[in-house]
């Protein structure tokens, strides 16, 4: 068996930007290049190599040498590429992956971070197509139920090998090659836990809905806002164009949304259309879009299929991963949920274009809260760029888009991924999540949910500082900074609406308050967060004073 190793000691690997695999008459030499040119990479096509390194077509190579030694040439020529191809798309032949030199070949590229692309193409169209090319000798004198056997044998191959899956089932080879390209520039956070899912982050990903959902599911509700209308039509067509049975569910908007009235309208609509548990949620939206299809997929007969398309900076970076799931009570914020975490998150980047500036804002509060609690990079980009994040308008460059806001939730769903894998049900680490929400929700709760959680968010970490600092454990140099790094993304750092007695009383009904003991998130320094049990009631009062206005 030939053996291939894409790098050698000490070396840096050299390897293709991605591989295309799938049956004959696919598409995989059509869509690979123009895919290829929308990159501006180069590609390459195995058989193509191997015509030329033979120095005759591929009939004629199976003709005088068999198919033996054809493998045996393709699998040195593919290993070759795989070593050599920098940056690249390649196409292999269809029976390539059957090799078992190549199938290792490619498993090794994918644990170097390389994508396997899976044209999952419908068996009759590729057979049509297939059938009418000359150069494909296994295929020659093929009667139906041949090839067919030939598709059964070949895609459980296709699909272990691969990593990412496309399914050019009623659309044009244009429009695969730009998912193609929009997949090849995604960025991919993994959250590991009991139930292991994908953060895919990058322009265009909402064209992955598919894949996440899968053959098993018949109807998909579709629940979203009524701001986000765009975004859900594109996704609705996509779904119809997969086969599914698409049950539009639109919600109020906002905090709105998230109430036992809703959740119970949109329960009593499942039941009527006959939801069964193979059937699947999808929610689109903003963070409480997101928390309440969490919310409906896990209690819908004790857990359903969901995935989360968050379509907020906000949404992207905090509400749609984590598995937290939940809705409000007139008593308090986020009193009713459940912990269920979804079959994976598409954060598409194009969606934040229609964002209106208060609500991109109002995402980086939960941006500089990761960069406080673990990442001091983020904390950095957001020093480096405040002016033109502050500014957002949506008709920023595209480079900017890709490269300083793609970067920054990046960065930021690492932050929350590190932390929900080690405690998925929020009784540890993972309540670092929470610097700045203990006030934030308090203040949330008596501006009857009209100030945006981001904002929020950014006065409870002021009010956290400053609470480190009169308990000894922050400099005050690091309580002006979280003035003067938050204030210059336009968010708030003051408030003075209601008392401290009416603040108090809601602290102590925090998620993190043990018994009659108020819990407090806070810093020890720049990545150090700790918990602060039953601090002096006076230090507590000190603290609200201070992130009043007059002070």
């Amino acid at each position: 068996m030939i053996r291939h190793s894409l790098v050698g000691h000490g070396q840096e690997p050299h390897i293709p930007k991605a591989v295309i695999i799938g049956m004959p008459g696919a598409g995989k030499t059509r869509i690979g290049k123009e895919a290829a040119s929308l990159m501006g990479v180069p590609f390459k096509d195995s058989d193509r190599i191997v015509e030329q390194d033979a120095g005759r077509s591929i009939n004629e190579i199976f003709e005088a040498e068999g198919e033996a030694s054809f493998r045996q040439r393709e699998s040195r020529i593919v290993g070759d590429l795989l070593r050599e191809f920098d940056g690249g798309v390649l196409s292999l032949g269809g029976g390539a992956p059957m090799t078992a030199s190549v199938y290792e070949a490619l498993r090794e590229y994918r644990n170097h971070g390389g994508k396997v692309v899976y044209l999952d193409v419908d068996p009759e169209e590729a057979k049509s197509r297939s059938l009418r090319v000359k150069n494909r000798p296994l295929l020659r004198g093929q009667t139906h139920e041949k090839w067919m056997e030939l598709y059964r044998e070949r895609r459980p191959v296709y699909q272990s090998a691969s990593n990412i899956s496309l399914k050019p089932r009623g659309t044009t080879p244009d429009v695969i090659a730009q998912r193609l390209a929009d997949a090849l520039s995604e960025r991919v956070v993994h959250v590991s836990n009991l139930d292991p899912y994908d953060v895919r982050i990058g322009a265009g990903v909402t064209s992955r809905l598919q894949v996440l959902l899968g053959e098993e599911v018949m109807r998909v509700a579709l629940i979203h806002t009524t701001p986000v209308q765009r975004h859900s039509d594109r996704a609705r067509a996509l779904l119809r164009q997969a086969g599914y049975q698409v049950v539009d569910m639109v919600i109020p908007d906002a905090e709105a949304g998230k109430t036992v009235a809703v959740a119970q309208g949109i329960w009593e609509r499942l039941a009527d259309e006959g939801f069964t548990r193979s059937d699947a949620i999808v929610g689109l939206g903003g963070g409480a879009a997101t928390d309440l299809a969490g919310f409906i997929a896990a209690s819908w007969m004790r857990g359903i299929r969901y995935v989360n398309c968050p379509t907020s900076l906000l949404a992207m970076v905090d509400a749609s991963t984590g598995g937290k799931t939940g809705i409000n009570l007139n008593q308090g914020k986020n009193l009713v949920g459940s912990f269920y975490t979804p079959v994976g998150v598409l954060a598409d980047l194009r969606t934040l274009r229609t964002l209106p500036n208060d609500i991109f804002v109002e995402g980086l509060g939960e941006v500089a809260k990761s960069g406080f609690i673990m990442d001091s990079e983020i904390l950095g980009i957001l020093e480096e760029k405040a002016e033109s994040l502050r500014s957002f308008d949506g008709n920023e460059p595209e480079q900017w888009l890709e490269g300083v806001v793609e970067d920054l939730i990046e960065r930021t769903v690492q932050v929350k991924a590190h932390h929900v894998s080690v405690d998925l049900r929020d009784v540890g680490v993972r309540e670092f999540l929470n610097y700045g929400h203990t006030l934030g929700h308090a203040i949330e709760k008596i501006e009857h949910f009209s100030w945006r959680h981001g904002q929020a968010v950014s006065v409870g970490m002021v009010f956290a500082a400053e609470l480190a600092s009169l308990t000894g454990h922050l400099d005050r140099d690091m309580v002006d900074y979280h003035r003067s790094l938050l204030s210059s993304l336009g968010l708030r750092t003051t408030w003075d609406g209601g008392d401290f007695d009416q603040v108090l009383a809601l602290m102590h009904k925090d998620k993190k308050a043990r018994g009659n003991k108020l819990r407090f998130i806070i810093l020890d320094g720049i990545g150090k967060p700790t918990h602060l049990d039953d601090p002096p009631l006076d230090a507590v009062r000190e603290a609200f004073g201070r992130i009043r206005s007059k002070a």
